[in-house]
């Protein structure tokens, strides 16, 4: 491996700690209001829903520390976009991030929004190439095909053919135990924080 690909891999396997510092950030410096909690909320939880229908089609493999993936899933919402999971992650940290700072300041509240989103859209901008290697070393041409019929992080309007793979919502509990302890715990400090100002 060369010193990119040991970065990639790095950033890969430690993507949980890296992507926790915005949140952490956030709730340290956070000031929310009514009216933020009411709009960043909602898009947290479809997120999380985004989230969770790609983890019925994908699996527990998405939480390994590295790339695996015993098929090439190009059903749900794989047919709209390549990396649901990362676009419902997105979403997550978006709907949290303007949940945390409504009565901060406008220059502190554009500080920790943009800090956080650009923070995962840089472990993302690393990852996200270190994964579709692997899948084009692992399943060739295909992947190139479906890389040919699916955007990347932008979901497409129509879902793409031909799709494989199925929905099983039996992992999702499996799969998605830690993201729901991450959500609950910025739900409770996001009221404690609520009350206090």
């Amino acid at each position: 491996m060369n010193q990119s690909s040991d970065l990639r891999a790095f950033v890969f396997g430690n993507r949980g700690a890296l992507l926790a510092l915005p949140a952490v950030i956030l709730a340290a410096f956070g000031k929310p209001s009514a009216f933020s909690i009411a709009t960043g909320l909602p898009l947290a939880f479809a997120g999380e829903v985004v989230r969770m229908w790609a983890v019925g089609y994908s699996g527990v493999t998405t939480r390994g520390d590295v790339v695996t993936a015993p098929a090439l899933v190009t059903a749900g919402p794989y047919a709209y976009v390549r990396n649901p999971l990362y676009v419902g992650n997105f979403m997550t940290a978006a709907g949290f991030a303007l949940a945390f700072t409504g009565k901060c300041s406008a220059p502190v509240r554009f500080a920790l929004v943009a800090g956080s989103l650009a923070a995962m859209a840089g472990v993302y901008s690393v990852i996200v190439p270190h994964e579709e290697g692997y899948l084009r070393t692992t399943f060739g041409p295909a992947f190139d095909d479906y890389v040919a019929r699916v955007p990347r992080v932008v979901p497409a309007l129509e879902p793409s053919e031909p799709q494989h793979g199925s929905y099983d919502p039996a992992v999702i509990g499996k799969a998605e135990s830690r993201t729901w302890l991450t959500f609950g715990a910025m739900l409770a400090v996001l009221a404690l924080k609520a009350r206090r100002e």
